[in-house]
């Protein structure tokens, strides 16, 4: 198999080709792994086509990497490089990934499936993925504020006899595992503070969309950090059957990166992404190797409330966006908005604009197949998602849910689902209880604030809602009253990346983005200094 790929792209963002190594990053360089045989194909889903080949790692060559990352450590890295330094290589690589954005948009669509605008400078001037605080700009600039190597010092305690002192430290070398919904954007959220802290990265990117991964690791380079600090390694996830948002598969032991990760005893902290079966996994891989620390964010089934004082027709657009947009295209939200609910009054115009909304996008995506197009939010899922989201639609009606708009495979080519809106469901059925991630919408009816909220939080999951209404108070009092992680009013996509995010419930543990982030990859030291005391 070919060491590099490259394709030509001729959108209106990008021209050009890219070129990428399909290899493993380990220590600096693109190398085959241990198995030079093993590859798995990467498919376009939006044609259902190949895009290319690219080598599988296994557990030997996840060995490599710790190594290769514990030796940069303490050595070059870590404690042993000032907070500037990291800082400068940081804001380096932001100036790299900015000036090739256009590129890495591209890459994104053609292995996603679907446009990103939020990696297109020319709508958002780059400004949401770089200038937050989960951003390699943004970070760069915490490090270099720490003149003893540290992320930071609070002094507790101090008299004549005894100073007392907390010091925030980084783990060493960090695990991290992404899903193939985000790719980048994931890979930026994890990588970012990681480094900022001082810590070393050993990550495996979807094996379903890892084309991003590769090519950001030939900035790593450009951008002058030494050898080992950051490893990226193809390959399978957890060791059990596919589920959900990261496309796991049953791999041949020993080639399940996933779970070499998860199980390594050099690795004292793992942060993932994806779906709550395969963090329990995590979870448990941890509780059985060395307790490392572990975050998580995890599924959802995640509610828009439609109070009746709403703005009916902007209360549509945004529940509408968030399940064909959120879930579907940009995918930067491990969420399934797919139940709304609606208060009776407002219900029979609601789900109008909702099924013209979801028929408009149908429409508009059969005579637009383009990964490349920024007309149309509807994106595919990869092929086993699919395959799971139809398998829900078919339960729904099965459990005798009534199908409003969609209910079917969409188009012929690739992978797409046809937004898909149940009414007459039960709080019981599977559509409604369980996540889907896909574009499917469960719509319940309330007559009260207290039914509203007694029925959002009647869920394993706690990822994130939606609150419409005029009412701030009421529409604050609610928002509090959900149990989730983040909660929006009058909206449905407008996160911060300086705002931290992640779940109650089975949706995850810890946060991730913001100054949670710092919190997120470092350790705390209390130092106590007996400066004069006498025994």
């Amino acid at each position: 198999m070919s060491a590099t790929f490259t394709y030509t792209f001729d959108t209106p963002t990008f021209k050009g080709t890219s070129t990428i190594n399909t290899g493993l990053f380990i220590n600096g360089a693109f190398v085959p792994p241990v198995d030079p045989t093993s590859t798995i194909d990467v498919v376009n889903p939006s044609t259902g086509k190949l895009i290319t080949s690219v080598y599988l790692g296994d557990a030997a060559d996840v060995d490599t990497a710790v190594n290769a990352a514990l030796k940069a450590y303490k050595t070059t890295w870590g404690l042993k490089t000032p907070g500037t330094q990291r800082g400068r290589l940081l804001n380096k690589l932001a100036d790299l990934l900015e000036d090739n954005l256009p590129e890495f948009a591209a890459l994104e669509a053609l292995n996603v499936g679907k446009f990103d605008p939020a990696l297109d400078d020319q709508l958002l001037n780059t400004d949401l993925l770089l200038q937050g605080k989960v951003s390699p700009r943004h970070l760069g600039r915490w490090p270099a504020q720490s003149p003893f190597f540290v992320i930071s010092q609070d002094v507790y305690k101090t008299n004549e006899d005894k100073l007392a002192y907390t010091r925030h430290e980084p783990y060493g070398v960090v695990g991290a595992i992404t899903p193939w919904n985000f790719p980048l954007a994931t890979l930026i959220v994890k990588l970012a503070p990681a480094l900022a802290t001082g810590n070393c990265l050993v990550l495996k990117p979807s094996e379903v969309t890892p084309l991003t991964a590769l090519r950001f690791a030939a900035l790593i380079n450009e951008a002058g950090f030494p050898p080992g600090v950051v490893n990226i390694i193809n390959g399978l996830g957890i060791a059990f059957p596919y589920h959900s948002h990261t496309s796991e598969l049953i791999g041949v032991l020993g080639r399940v990166v996933g779970s070499a990760i998860s199980e390594h005893s050099l690795i004292p902290k793992v942060s993932f992404t994806g779906s709550t079966l395969v963090g329990r996994s995590i979870l448990r891989a941890s509780s059985e190797s060395n307790l490392k620390s572990v975050t998580l964010e995890l599924g959802g089934k995640s509610p828009s409330i439609i109070f009746d004082d709403a703005d009916v027709e902007q209360a549509v657009k945004w529940a509408a966006l968030g399940i064909l947009y959120v879930i579907h295209s940009l995918r930067s939200l491990s969420l399934d908005q797919d139940r709304l609910f609606s208060a009776s009054t407002q219900a029979k115009y609601a789900l109008q604009d909702l099924v013209y909304s979801c028929k408009r996008e149908s429409m508009t995506r059969l005579s637009n197949n383009s990964p490349m197009s920024q007309m149309v939010s509807l994106a595919p899922q990869e092929i086993h998602s699919n395959q799971r989201v139809m398998a829900y639609i078919d339960a729904g009606k099965n459990d005798g849910a009534k199908v409003l708009v969609g209910g079917e495979r969409h188009g012929t080519a690739g992978y797409f689902v046809q937004p898909t809106v149940f009414t007459d469901v039960t709080p019981d059925m599977k559509i409604v209880k369980e996540e889907i991630f896909g574009p499917v919408a469960a719509i319940i009816k309330f007559t009260s604030e207290e039914e509203a909220i007694a029925a959002a939080n009647d869920t394993n999951y706690g990822l994130w809602c939606n609150v419409f209404s005029q009412n701030i108070s009421r529409a604050l009092r609610v928002a509090h009253a959900i149990e989730a992680g983040t909660a929006l009013i009058n909206a449905s996509t407008t996160t911060e990346f300086s705002v931290p995010f992640g779940g109650y419930k089975q949706s995850g543990i810890g946060r991730e983005m913001g100054d949670a982030a710092l919190d997120t990859y470092t350790q705390v030291k209390a130092v106590h200094v007996n400066i004069g005391q006498k025994l």
